[in-house]
């Protein structure tokens, strides 16, 4: 726990606990830890609705708990079956209902049961994806979410040392039976081990493997943090500048890095651009000559008064969505936007972009906002309030229509991309 640290005094830790030996022995392990420090430990198990045991394993796992005393809630997730990668969309489901239950109550770490062996799988996964460093550094001890800190002490555990420590502690546990089947990659790889195990490729070793890609991978996050500390101006309307002296100036692979969170963070998109692309906006960037507009990644890339301007690409802006007094809404991966009070029924009020048409409309109700210090390329894309009247609010324009107090008073819209600009380092524990 020390190496996934720090922890606030007396501290408060979730564990996802699924019944099985490894969530178990944490969930064990995390208790005696945290009593030792003053504070306690709470257990959330996942039922996904996929299998019909589940409802039923997920009370054993309670009880099992609650002789020991430890808290113990489970979630559950709502809706269909998923359609595709079911694991995936069921690790998706998971990780977000943990993190709305953390910060629904105040808790700032989940701790996950990932160890050594589950490691070794993601190193081989990845591999056979063709991953790069990033994938081939497999799974962070520690990951920086909006909400919690995911926390993985266990990495450099073997399977097997967590069976004992249950057995040795008299706690039986559920095998989960999607670990037996062959449908499944990882599965698969699992079954590949013994044998890459008899030419030295072992658990520890390939583990080991990805400890030494993780270590420089940090290393690049530090060298990425750095240029664009320096090269990037940030700004909470959700556009930013960049200087093309300091991305030109810097190793090619720093910089092209850098420039992909800086699609990424303004774009709101989840993944990385391809690189072929990325690296036709990179020559570009650097080059001597002037940047010619062009779009990458649900971003306009401009010059822009001797900088780069990254801003939203307005056409590529999620679509609207309802906003009622009190609920906080995350948009189009960037905002997060609450309607604080309401006075009167409001006439059903939305969130979406302003667009050209609400630019517009704003510029002639307010014309001293044509000399905004927001560029006119990033103002299509602000989040705009809007009613059956057209433009209601641009709370980064600083506009409110006239007379429309009577349907909203305030709204809090913060920028909080789903990717930071430059958030918490690749951790190795």
């Amino acid at each position: 726990m020390t190496s996934v640290g720090p922890f606030e005094t007396d501290p408060l830790v979730a564990v996802a606990v699924s019944g099985g030996a490894d969530s178990l022995a944490l969930a064990l392990l995390a208790q005696e830890w945290a009593r030792g420090e003053g504070g306690a430990i709470v257990a959330l198990t996942v039922d996904h609705g996929l299998r019909r045991e589940a409802a039923a394993e997920a009370r054993r796992v309670g009880r099992w708990l609650a002789a020991r005393g430890i808290a113990h809630h489970v979630l559950r997730r709502r809706g269909p079956r998923p359609a595709g990668d079911v694991q995936a969309a069921a690790r998706a489901a998971r990780y977000e209902l943990l993190a709305r239950w953390c910060r629904r109550h105040g808790v700032l770490h989940l701790a996950v049961a990932h160890h050594r062996e589950d490691q070794a799988e993601t190193l081989l996964q990845r591999l056979a994806r063709g991953s790069g460093l990033d994938g081939l550094a497999a799974m962070a001890a520690v990951v920086e979410l909006a909400s919690v800190r995911v926390v993985r002490p266990l990495l450099a555990v073997g399977r097997e040392r967590l069976r004992a420590t249950l057995t040795a502690r008299g706690q039986d546990w559920i095998e989960d039976p999607s670990n037996a089947d062959t449908a499944f990659s990882r599965v698969r790889l699992r079954r590949l081990l013994p044998l890459l195990a008899r030419e030295g490729m072992d658990a520890g070793r390939l583990a080991a493997a990805s400890r030494h890609l993780g270590r420089a991978r940090a290393a690049l996050d530090d060298a990425v943090a750095e240029l664009l500390g320096a090269g990037a101006e940030l700004c909470p309307a959700g556009y930013l500048r960049l200087d093309p002296r300091a991305f030109a100036a810097a190793p090619r692979e720093v910089s092209l890095r850098a420039l992909a969170r800086c699609v990424m963070t303004v774009g709101g998109g989840a993944y990385t651009p391809r690189l072929q692309r990325l690296e036709r906006l990179h020559a570009a960037v650097v080059g001597a000559a002037a940047l010619s507009p062009r779009t990458l990644g649900g971003c306009r890339i401009l010059a822009h008064g001797g900088r780069i301007l990254v801003c939203r690409e307005a056409a590529q802006a999620a679509a609207e969505a309802r906003v009622r007094p009190g609920d906080r809404v995350h948009w189009d991966g960037r905002f997060d936007v609450r309607l604080l009070r309401r006075a009167g029924d409001g006439g059903g009020v939305v969130l979406r972009r302003l667009g050209a048409e609400g630019w517009a409309a704003v510029a002639a109700a307010a014309p001293g906002l044509r000399a905004s210090p927001i560029p006119p390329a990033a103002r299509p894309g602000l989040p705009a309030l809007w009613d059956r009247a057209g433009v209601l609010a641009v709370p980064h324009l600083g506009y409110r229509r006239p007379g429309a107090a009577a349907a909203v008073e305030a709204a809090a819209v913060v920028f909080r991309p789903r990717h930071p600009l430059a958030g918490a380092r690749f951790t190795v524990a």
